[in-house]
């Protein structure tokens, strides 16, 4: 069984490995003919994320935007997690609200952005307000679904116990919702780290999104390029490191019932 599982993650390697130089050689092949300053080759890239990795501004703007983003998607857990299951447990509240829910799924990003702008200027709070804006919805969402999910006849048996409401929400409700939970946590996540951007481009002076508009003012591509790079490195690194693992611990109880 290792033997396989080993077997498994070597091919899983050399697929991702052979992608990566196929995507290399064709950025290298297109960098060779066109302009630099429209396509980097991956030479002046890599050289650039140097110079941004030893950079004295680099450890204060990559910290400012994770902090901005990790303070609006923990906003929209601790809003959109009760308000989801209130939602989804309560159909009287469920017809009530759900237009308004259809109001915040349809707002866009960028005018969340615009308003924040217009309501906390050039400040911290416009990116956090932009991520939860983004983010809580969608969380919302998915726990609403989750919890329209419960059984009614647990629900029955829970009450012929006399149960309280909390006691229900807590002890049939919440199990329930953790794996809807976690889908729209990570679906929120990842539109939290590409709307701080959107943001921080607009109403910021520092963070990632904020250098990514300096270097488009100053047409350097290049560092546009290592920003990028350094972006989605650290997302796949998020996501294999910690999101994936979190969640094979806490749904590990499923996969030994099946």
């Amino acid at each position: 069984m290792n033997s396989m599982l080993a077997n498994r993650f070597v091919i899983l390697f050399a697929q991702r490995l052979l992608l990566v130089a196929a995507f290399a050689v064709a950025w290298w092949y297109a960098a060779g003919r066109v302009p630099s300053f429209v396509l980097p080759g991956p030479e002046k890239v890599f050289i650039a994320l140097n110079t941004l990795w030893h950079s004295a501004t680099f450890a204060h703007d990559l910290g400012a935007t994770m902090g901005r983003v990790f303070s609006g998607f923990a906003l929209a857990a601790l809003i959109g997690t009760p308000l989801g299951l209130a939602l989804g447990s309560s159909r009287t509240l469920a017809q009530f609200f759900e237009p308004i829910l259809a109001v915040f799924n349809t707002v866009s990003s960028a005018i969340w952005a615009i308003f924040a702008i217009i309501w906390f200027g050039i400040s911290d709070a416009t990116t956090v307000f932009v991520v939860f804006m983004t983010s809580m919805p969608l969380i919302l969402t998915n726990v609403w679904q989750g919890a329209q999910t419960v059984e009614r006849q647990y629900i029955d048996l829970a009450r012929s116990f006399r149960m309280s409401r909390g006691q229900i929400l807590l002890k049939i409700y919440l199990p329930t919702i953790l794996p809807y939970f976690f889908s729209g946590a990570r679906l929120a996540f990842g539109f939290g780290w590409r709307v701080s951007l959107v943001a921080e481009t607009l109403g910021a002076s520092d963070g990632i999104g904020y250098r990514l508009r300096q270097a488009a003012d100053l047409v350097q591509s290049d560092q546009v390029f290592a920003w990028t790079i350094l972006l989605v490195t650290l997302m796949l690194l998020l996501e294999a490191g910690v999101l994936k693992p979190l969640e094979r611990r806490l749904f590990r109880w499923k996969t030994s019932n099946q």
